[in-house]
């Protein structure tokens, strides 16, 4: 240890104060913040709730308490969701007041004391009927694989054993549990954190408070012993937590990586809270390269995230964000539109009327199925009434799309050119998924079993999604190659393998300068049931990505299916 001061203190100046800190050490409480919320429990993640108020903590009642309010209460302690809810004082009885009953959260909150309530001590409710949550802790993921971040320098062994040891530390790192009372104090030294200009530290500096959740707290000290060394370890569990100290302390680079490290480990988590985090995070700090990350892993799966339970509980923010987008993977835009209705009457009075008109003015009416569009005048929803003219202005245009012809309309076209442009719609009219060992085409209902050529299936599509093209048909033939040998087998020249190609016949030359095909290639792992890659068609052939050229182990190396996804559009 002498030798690691004697490297450090000609080019850090370090003073080596007579107190020696030990590495974790218990501070002095601090002022409980108004409408903090706690859990009274054996375990951090699951407990009776209770709230702070008025100077003092108190219980809530259990009527009416269900999982949007526990969804709440975990977020706000910084747990990425609730599991369930727990009624009937399971957690033991409270004592003193019971601050909250009657509650009716939407699940969106950002605390507990944002929902609609009775009144603060209001309640005809005993101890007995105590309401508890548990959280989830972040562990419901597909793995937990590590990815090595190593920016290191000469010392980096050196330094990273004087962190561990703490000898001669001289500067105090205060982290604040948002969850708890207590704070928890890290020994550091001085000159080492002056390194980070950011911290706006001087010779006199002493200590450093940082606010950090509960489910951030483990990570702290290997972030600080990355400030030392430059080498952490990064998984799903730690990325966002890494992130966020990198923000705080200025340290761009580790940033940067763990934003890169988070994009390989999005395919981890199929709950998609760690995901919806990380790019409201995104937006608080700015970072718009991890905002594009998660908001096209998220188009990807969008069918999977509107089925799931937090689609209700996405922001505004990012739900116009996705509804710009044309790499939304998801069965046509009608369901698009009925998700988005349920997501704006889920909020209710959290989202505006003007923001609802700037949501649905998003939605691609031109391109729902004609017979939808049909049904869509009947509709008696309330929010089809409260917008009555902007659906009516969608059904009339779309109506025009599909009875008019492209010369008609060709010149409205760079006003409106997002309306045309379709995502990518999985409907069985306009897809086929081949799988490793059997092809199936949902559409016309049948398996097709070719022994060495099962990777091979044709079917047609419209020639465009309006309904002048509905009989005119192209006939298509999906197909895999695993190895240069079935590639040859076919007479196909690959530069590599696996590689997928989709050829198209009788496209017809009296709408081959009207209409283009911009298809993709869809990895889908089966288990996980999630969508690990898109891929663009280029001259009829897509190249499958492998774990070399992905940067990362295929997350379901054994088992996914390809879906071949038509994309036409008027040129």
């Amino acid at each position: 240890m002498r030798r690691i001061m004697y490297l450090l203190l000609p080019l850090l100046f370090l003073h080596v104060s007579a107190q020696r800190w030990m590495p974790f050490d218990r501070r002095p409480k601090q002022p409980t913040q108004e409408g903090r919320v706690r859990l009274v429990g054996d375990l951090p993640s699951s407990g009776r709730v209770e709230i702070y108020h008025d100077g003092q903590w108190g219980t809530v009642c259990d009527d009416e308490w269900d999982v949007a309010e526990a969804q709440v209460v975990c977020r706000q302690m910084g747990f990425p969701g609730a599991i369930s809810v727990t009624t009937g004082g399971q957690y033991g009885e409270g004592s003193g007041q019971i601050w909250l009953d009657d509650m009716n959260c939407k699940g969106s909150e950002r605390s507990l004391s944002g929902c609609s309530f009775k009144g603060w001590g209001v309640t005809d409710c005993t101890h007995k009927e105590d309401a508890g949550v548990i959280c989830d802790t972040g562990t419901n993921i597909t793995s937990n694989r590590q990815f090595s971040v190593d920016n290191s320098l000469g010392l980096s062994d050196d330094l990273g054993l004087l962190f561990d040891s703490g000898d001669g530390c001289d500067f105090s790192i205060n982290v604040r549990d948002l969850s708890e009372e207590a704070e928890l104090t890290i020994c550091a030294h001085r000159m080492i954190l002056m390194i980070y200009p950011e911290l706006n530290l001087t010779n006199e500096s002493r200590n450093l408070t940082v606010d950090v959740s509960q489910t951030c707290h483990p990570h702290v000290s290997a972030f600080l012993r990355y400030l030392y060394t430059r080498q952490i370890d990064v998984s799903i569990t730690s990325a966002e937590c890494l992130h966020q100290l990198s923000f705080i302390f200025g340290v761009k680079t580790l940033m940067e990586d763990v934003g890169r490290v988070f994009t390989s480990l999005l395919p981890e988590d199929n709950t998609f809270q760690t995901q919806v985090s990380m790019y409201e995070y995104g937006v608080r700090t700015g970072d718009l390269v991890l905002q594009e990350n998660v908001l096209q892993y998220l188009s990807w799966n969008c069918e999977f995230l509107i089925s799931s339970p937090l689609w209700s509980t996405i922001s505004f923010q990012m739900m116009d964000a996705l509804l710009q987008r044309s790499d939304l993977v998801v069965n046509d835009e009608s369901l698009l539109l009925e998700a988005l209705e349920r997501w704006i009457q889920d909020k209710g009075d959290e989202i505006s009327s003007v923001q609802q008109a700037s949501l649905l003015n998003h939605i691609r009416f031109l391109l729902i199925p004609v017979d939808k569009l049909y049904e869509m005048q009947f509709s008696s929803s309330v929010l089809y009434k409260n917008h009555e003219k902007l659906y009516l202005t969608g059904l009339l245009r779309g109506f025009q799309f599909n009875a008019l012809p492209f010369s008609k309309i060709r010149n409205k076209m760079d006003d409106m050119s997002n309306d045309y442009l379709p995502r990518i719609y999985t409907a069985d009219e306009w897809s086929v998924v081949i799988n490793d060992t059997t092809t199936y085409n949902p559409y016309y209902g049948h398996h097709y079993n070719y022994g060495q050529n099962n990777r091979i299936q044709t079917f047609s599509t419209p020639a465009h999604p309006s309904a002048l093209y509905k009989e005119k048909r192209v006939q298509w033939q999906a197909q895999v190659f695993r190895t240069f040998q079935e590639c040859s087998n076919y007479g196909v020249s690959c530069k590599s393998v696996p590689v997928a190609r989709f050829l198209a016949s009788g496209y017809q030359n009296s709408y081959a300068n009207t209409i283009r095909f911009s298809n993709r290639l869809i990895l889908t792992c089966k288990e996980q049931n999630t969508v690990f890659h898109v891929k663009e068609f280029k001259n009829t052939m897509a190249v499958i990505p492998n774990n070399s050229s992905m940067g990362l182990s295929n997350p379901c190396p054994d088992d996914y299916s390809f879906r071949f996804v038509v994309r036409p559009e008027y040129i």
